[in-house]
C-alpha cells in the first residue's frame, strides 16, 4: 500500500506511511486485567506480522442500546487502565470521547482521540479534540456519505491540528443492519487523510437483540480482506479473551484465535504490489 498524502504520527510511528497499523482492543475497558491481557497478546501478534499497534478501549459507552446496561468504568478509572497499558507496554492508546469537556482530560493520557460515528458532525466535540493536539480518528457516521466527511476533517483542521484519520464502519441499511460500500475507503482517502477500516463494527446489528446490538463476526474476515484489497492504512478490530462474556459488543468481537487469522490475511493482501 502506498503512503497516505498526510501520514499521522502516533507515538514513534506514522499511520499512513505505507506500513499497516492495527488499532485493536476490547470494546469497553472492563478491567485493568483484561486491558493488559489483550494488549499483551496483540503486541506479540503485531510483532509476528510486522504490524504497528495502537491499543483501543473505551472508558464510557455512552450510546448503549439500553439505558440500564453497563457503560464502563468512567473517565477517571478508565484512563487509569489505559495509562497502565502505556506503562507496561509503551504502546500508543486511543479512546472515545463523547463530550467536548472530556477531550482535554482524555488527551492527558491517550495518544489519539476517537470521535464516535454518531457524533461525527458535532462541531464543538471535533474542535475540542483538535485543540488538544492529539491525533483524531473520526468514525464515519452510519448515516453519512463518505464525501461529506470532508466537513468533519475541516472542523478539526480549523484548530491548527492536521492529524486526522477517517474510519469506515458501515452504513445503515434498513433496520438493524449495516452494509459496507468499499468505494467509501477510496473516497475518504481522496480527502487527504489516512483511512481505517473498522471490521468488527461493520458486522454489528445495531439494536438487533432488542436491548443490545447483535453482530455477525463470521463475516469479519471477508470484509477485512476486501478492505485491504481496496487499500487501508489501518485495521480496527475489537478483541476480547472471551467475546461471549464481553460487557459490550461481544457478538461482533474477535477472540484471540480469530484476531490472528484476520490480521494474517489482511497483512498478506496489504503487502501485495498492485
Amino acid at each position: 500500500m502506498k503512503s497516505s498524502e498526510n501520514p499521522v504520527t502516533v507515538g514513534d510511528f506514522s499511520i499512513g506511511g505505507g506500513k499497516l497499523t492495527l488499532i485493536a482492543g476490547p470494546c469497553m475497558a472492563e478491567s485493568e486485567d483484561i486491558c493488559l491481557k489483550v494488549a499483551e497478546y496483540l503486541i506479540g501478534l503485531c510483532a509476528e506480522f510486522d504490524v504497528q499497534y495502537v491499543f483501543k478501549a473505551s472508558y464510557d459507552k455512552a450510546n448503549r442500546s439500553s439505558g440500564s446496561t453497563v457503560r464502563g468504568p468512567g473517565i477517571e478509572q478508565g484512563l487509569k487502565f489505559l495509562a497502565s497499558v502505556k506503562k507496561h507496554f509503551n504502546v500508543p492508546v486511543i479512546t472515545d470521547v463523547h463530550e467536548s469537556v472530556e477531550a482535554e482530560r482524555a488527551a492527558e493520557v491517550v495518544d489519539m482521540l476517537q470521535i464516535p460515528a454518531f457524533l461525527c458532525r458535532q462541531t464543538d466535540l471535533l474542535k475540542a479534540a483538535g485543540l488538544t493536539g492529539r491525533a483524531v480518528n473520526i468514525k464515519k457516521g452510519q448515516f453519512m456519505a463518505p464525501e461529506d466527511m470532508r466537513g468533519a476533517v475541516e472542523k478539526v483542521r480549523s484548530t491548527g491540528n492536521g492529524k486526522v484519520l477517517l474510519t469506515e464502519r458501515g452504513t445503515t441499511f434498513g433496520y438493524h443492519n449495516l452494509v459496507v460500500d468499499m468505494r467509501a475507503l477510496a473516497v475518504m482517502r481522496s480527502l487527504g487523510v489516512p483511512v481505517v477500516f473498522d471490521a468488527t463494527h461493520s458486522v454489528q446489528l445495531p439494536g438487533g437483540l432488542g436491548n443490545a446490538s447483535g453482530g455477525q463476526r463470521e463475516f469479519v474476515p471477508q470484509l477485512a480482506r476486501a478492505a485491504a484489497a481496496v487499500g487501508v492504512d489501518a485495521l480496527f478490530t475489537e478483541v476480547h479473551p472471551d467475546p461471549a462474556n464481553a460487557l459490550s459488543d461481544g457478538p461482533n468481537s474477535l477472540d484471540f484465535k480469530m484476531a490472528r487469522e484476520v490480521l494474517k490475511q489482511v497483512k498478506a493482501i496489504h503487502d501485495l504490489k498492485f
